[in-house]
This record gives structure tokens, C-alpha cells and sequence, in this order.
């Protein structure tokens, strides 16, 4: 079988429906298999989500969760002022090991997949060349305002990707509750597995979708979602 790459959407700790996602992809070992960023939080079990992905190999993007332990760390480690986590952030935190976290440390704000299409967890601005990006940007974009300004809620203003041109194809989660988006140049592919919908993911190079419903909801959805 040819060597496929397989784009997988916000797990959020969802570690049953991941392996399930897995299997129902038929994931070979010549496989690559990349998250689009928050592995942690808001579901049952952050820990065992990152030892899976580093167990099988798996490459990942940095989210905004993911980047709110990061700093975390990197306070703590400088003895500086600790960042305010939410419940479920913290929740996560006492979950990990600092192996874990220094694993999340290392994940980029993006990743090129090939010549013609790369993975980012929020989002890009449009008409600004990748390595030009913020790392804000990059982990909590959503939304792009009538006046250009850019958004991290999903209820105001329309899908940033609706306003990317291209190249590159951008694969992208962070949105849930637009759920699966389907622009002429980019895929978001967060469906809500820990809010109780699914867990979705792209095969390349057809970029066939497949997805498993999630086991339950592990947390409420956020209407005007911004974190």
C-alpha cells in the first residue's frame, strides 16, 4: 500500500476515539499521522493522548491549550509569575510529567506536509507569507472581522478560511462550533469529539474524511468560543 499521510482533528485528551479513529483509517506503519494541535484538556485523558502519539510516531502542531501548559512550564521553570489555567488546563497539567510537556514545548506553530499543503492549529492571516505569522494567530485564529481585524471567536465575522487564498492547502482544527469546514483551500477538521459529535480526519493525497463518533460529551461547547 502507498504511503499515505493522515490529518487528524482536536483530540482534546479523547484517547478512545483517537485509537479508534486510528483503526478505522487502517493507519499502516508507513503511514504519517499528524494532529492538528490540542492533544490536552477538556477531555478524559491528556496524558495518555500525548504517550500514544509518541508511542506510534505521530507529529503534531501546537494548539492554544497545548501552548497554555507550555507557558506555563516555561514560567515555572524561570520562577516567574504563574499563568492563570482554567479548570480544565489544570486538570491536564496535573495529569503530566515534565516529559510530556517538554514534548509539547517542541511541537511547531506549523507544519509543511509538502510542497502544496501544511497543517496549523488555529489559523493563518490572509496575504501574510507563512514564516511572516504570529504564534498567536497561528494557535487562535477564527474569525476575520469586515474590517479585516482579525478574530479568535467564531461567532463574529466570517471563517478565516473562507478568506485564504492559497497556496499552501491549510489543514486546521481550533473551531468547533463551526465544525468541519470545506473551503477551495483549506479543511478544518475540528468536529467536537469532546463536546459528544466526532473525531474526523483527512487521508492524503485524496483527502477522503473519516470519522468516529465520540464515546460521549466530556464538556460543554462554549457559544461564544474564544479559548
Amino acid at each position: 500500500m502507498e504511503a499515505r499521510t493522515i490529518v487528524i482533528g482536536d483530540v482534546h485528551g479523547c484517547i478512545a476515539e483517537l485509537e479508534a479513529l486510528v483503526s478505522a483509517c487502517r493507519v499502516a506503519s508507513s503511514d504519517r499521522v499528524v494532529l492538528v494541535g490540542d492533544l490536552v484538556a477538556k477531555g478524559p485523558d491528556s496524558r495518555k493522548v500525548i504517550d500514544y502519539a509518541r508511542d506510534t510516531g505521530m507529529l503534531a502542531v501546537r494548539g492554544n491549550h497545548d501552548e497554555a501548559l507550555v507557558r506555563w512550564k516555561q514560567a515555572a521553570d524561570k520562577g516567574k509569575p504563574l499563568p492563570r489555567l482554567g479548570r480544565s488546563a489544570q486538570e491536564a497539567l496535573d495529569q503530566l510529567k515534565p516529559a510530556h510537556l517538554a514534548w509539547l514545548a517542541e511541537l511547531p506553530y506549523y507544519l509543511e506536509l509538502d510542497a502544496e499543503s501544511v497543517v496549523v492549529h488555529g489559523g493563518f492571516e490572509p496575504g501574510v507569507k507563512l514564516e511572516k505569522q504570529s504564534p498567536d494567530v497561528m494557535v487562535s485564529l477564527r474569525s476575520v472581522l469586515p474590517s479585516g481585524k482579525l478574530s479568535t471567536r467564531a461567532t463574529e465575522g466570517a471563517p478565516w478560511a473562507s478568506k485564504w487564498r492559497g497556496p499552501p492547502f491549510v489543514f486546521f482544527g481550533h473551531d468547533a462550533i463551526r465544525g468541519l469546514q470545506r473551503e477551495k483551500h483549506a479543511i478544518g477538521l475540528d468536529t467536537g469529539c469532546v463536546y459528544g459529535r466526532s473525531l474526523t480526519a483527512a487521508i492524503l493525497p485524496e483527502r477522503k474524511l473519516v470519522s468516529v463518533p465520540a464515546r460521549r460529551a466530556y464538556t460543554e461547547v462554549r457559544r461564544a468560543e474564544s479559548a
